[in-house]
């Protein structure tokens, strides 16, 4: 799930913290994909209008 999706939706860094209770600091953290249990929680909170897109947090041996 990429960041500026979550953010967009929230609609401010401190709104998505709120509602993922973590700190503002946490989210300002993240790269441009959002943690994977993070992710998580939000297509939760959202009832599936953000979804996780597993392709982005495989963990291929390279």
């Amino acid at each position: 799930m990429f960041k500026v999706d979550v953010l967009e939706y929230f609609g401010s860094k401190s709104a998505t913290a709120q509602h993922l209770d973590v700190s503002p600091s946490a989210v300002t953290q993240w790269k441009d994909i959002i943690p994977e249990k993070q992710a998580y929680k939000v297509e939760k909170i959202t009832k599936g209008k953000l979804k996780v897109n597993p392709s982005l947090y495989n963990k291929r041996a390279k």
